[in-house]
């Protein structure tokens, strides 16, 4: 049996039973939560349903997670939420900044760096390697079409205006290059996969990407995500501490 939790206005899961035990070890679902199954009428507390029996428990029931989990570091699935490292958190205006400044070179490094995190804290996530296998295919271009431009400049300083690149040539470039950007596509996509599901299951902020924004813009909106994920993680440290 698989169930819904309720947190806020904000619905959770599918979870299965072993789920919600092992969550609630770990303090990412709390025992006053609300919960609901197909095959129940109302939501009801996870206590209920974790304990049938007994009372309700009181509201500082379920296991605090501990300040010395936000120092950060690796963790697997079911450890507190601030065992996870936090995004990184450079200002997506920033971002864009020196992104101009470097002509792009600072948007690649950085789409490494926070494909490189998400693949720490989900590791099943493949945009680390997309966004690789794009960059290669990017400088294999670069490589590929330099002599090519350069044969190109030599003919027309030369007042050679008939001469034309070799077609199958730039066609090869021109096939690297797309197969490139699909790569760098498909990591962008695979990024808003891996944040939508770390964040809606393992720590439970109810994050959801826009997939337009993630195709027309996308390093710096999901920068902008990270920015807000770290945000709403920051608010749920204050609670915790001032409970």
């Amino acid at each position: 049996m698989n169930y819904q939790i309720n947190r806020g206005g904000q619905s959770y899961g599918p979870y299965t039973l072993a789920d919600l035990q092992r969550y609630v070890t770990s303090g990412h679902i709390l025992l006053t939560d609300q919960v609901k199954s197909e095959e129940m009428p109302d939501w009801v507390p996870v206590s209920q349903v974790l304990n049938p029996a007994g009372p309700p428990p009181a509201f500082d029931a379920a296991p605090p997670i501990p300040a010395a989990a936000y120092a950060g570091g690796y963790a697997t699935p079911g450890a507190p939420m601030g065992a996870f490292d936090d995004p990184p958190n450079l200002n997506w205006g920033l971002v864009l900044l020196f992104d101009a400044l470097t002509c792009g070179l600072f948007q690649m490094v950085w789409n490494l760096i926070f494909s490189a995190w998400m693949k720490r804290v989900q590791p099943n996530s493949k945009a680390l390697f997309f966004y690789i296998g794009g960059y290669v295919l990017g400088l294999l271009y670069s490589i590929g079409y330099f002599p090519m431009m350069m044969e190109q400049v030599r003919h027309v300083m030369a007042h050679d205006m008939a001469f034309q690149p070799h077609a199958a040539h730039r066609a090869a470039m021109y096939l690297v290059a797309f197969a490139g950007w699909v790569l760098k596509l498909v990591a962008r996509f695979n990024m808003k996969s891996s944040l939508e599901e770390h964040y809606n299951t393992v720590e439970p902020l109810g994050v959801r990407l826009n997939g337009f924004a993630v195709f027309f813009f996308g390093g710096l909106y999901i920068q902008s995500k990270l920015n807000r994920i770290n945000e709403m993680k920051q608010v749920l440290r204050y609670r915790e501490f001032g409970r």
